[in-house]
């Protein structure tokens, strides 16, 4: 029974933490975080040894969510450049999202600026997959230097994430236009 009430209390604060730390920034509070999962302070310490902990579990956890969003299932394959342009078409309809605040990898990687902080480790694996999709995918696609065109397109990805994620633009066909200008660009099919 014990096990199971501590898996209750783990993933209520999981859950509490990625739709807290997503909304509001990582700076919030214990007292807090506890408070919105309903577990005490001393709960959160038997599960995890910090906050900063907590919020490196809630960010690997959405981990596989976030990589099928952006990955095409088997319907919708296509060739590489047909798989690279559906990350930017699944970014603008994310963007379109009332709740929509950003990619949460590079927000945590923005808000903590250490490196070598828990939840950055976590952050940076995500936007290192990414860069590995976007790299494969122009490799298969005969690009011709695919290190440079998945690193262009991260800058694009990311640029727009905050820029849609901060209220400041809408996307709606932009990064699509914008990737496809890059797979013209580097010969991309």
């Amino acid at each position: 029974m014990a096990t199971t009430d501590k898996a209750s209390t783990r993933d209520r604060l999981l859950d509490a933490a990625a739709e807290l730390f997503y909304r509001e920034g990582v700076s919030l509070g214990v007292e807090t975080l506890c408070r919105s999962a309903g577990v005490s302070k001393r709960s959160m310490y038997q599960l995890f040894a910090s906050k900063d902990e907590v919020l490196a579990a809630s960010l690997a956890r959405r981990l596989p969510e976030y990589e099928e969003r952006f990955t095409p299932g088997p319907q919708e394959a296509g060739g590489p450049r047909a798989r690279i342009l559906h990350v930017f078409e699944r970014l603008e309809k994310g963007s379109g999202e009332p709740a929509y605040r950003g990619c949460p990898y590079l927000a945590a990687l923005v808000e903590l600026k250490d490196p070598e902080h828990p939840a950055s480790v976590v952050a940076r694996g995500a936007k290192e997959w990414l860069l590995g999709f976007f790299r494969t995918q122009a490799e298969e696609g005969g690009a011709r230097d695919p290190e440079l065109l998945a690193r262009q397109l991260m800058l694009v990805f990311d640029g727009a994430s905050a820029r849609a994620g901060a209220g400041i633009e809408t996307l709606d066909g932009l990064t699509t236009a914008t990737a496809t200008a890059l797979l013209d660009a580097s010969g991309t099919r």
